[in-house]
């Protein structure tokens, strides 16, 4: 929405300075409806032409240069959005898969779960030796046995636990 109302305060700046300089430009050379001086003429487009195409015309580049960022941080809450749909509606994701699915890097993929999972977003775990994420239910991981082995999990980090013995990550709730 903001390029499409910098790119309307952009025209409509050209426009104003245009109509301005048209109209004030037909004075100077006395064929307009009064007869105006250089002097005067220039001075009324540099008030009249000039300063509203630089008003607006910067307050429209400036709106076109926030929508654009505006676009771009859009575009990656969708693919988080859809990661986290992805998950949930399976269960479980290979992380090869949600990279070729939303089109982002293994990497780029990880940091993903981990932003979710610093939102509050995201439970479940991961096993980093199949590469799968797996959504839980927060009543299926308040065990203190590894989902994936059963072996005693260990505090890590604010949030998330590690089982020593297989290596699968489990990101609990904020509470």
């Amino acid at each position: 929405m903001g390029r499409i109302v910098g790119i309307i305060l952009i025209i409509a700046g050209l426009t104003i300075c245009g109509v301005v300089s048209l109209f004030l430009g037909l004075g100077i050379a006395g064929q307009g409806p009064a007869e105006l001086s250089r002097a005067g003429g220039v001075l009324g487009i540099g008030l009249f032409g000039v300063v509203p195409l630089l008003i607006l015309g910067g307050v429209g580049v400036f709106l076109f240069i926030k929508g654009g960022q505006e676009a771009v941080e859009m575009a990656e809450v969708q693919k988080k959005e859809k990661l986290l749909g992805m998950i949930q509606a399976a269960g479980k994701i290979a992380l090869p898969n949600a990279a070729l699915e939303l089109k982002l890097t293994r990497d780029q993929v990880k940091d993903m779960i981990f932003e979710l999972v610093n939102q509050g977003l995201f439970t479940g775990y991961i096993n980093w030796q199949e590469a799968v994420f797996y959504s839980k239910d927060v009543g299926q991981i308040q065990t203190t046995k590894c989902p994936n082995c059963g072996g005693q999990r260990e505090a890590v980090g604010k949030g998330m636990v590690k089982c020593p013995y297989c290596g699968v990550e489990i990101f609990l709730p904020k509470s």
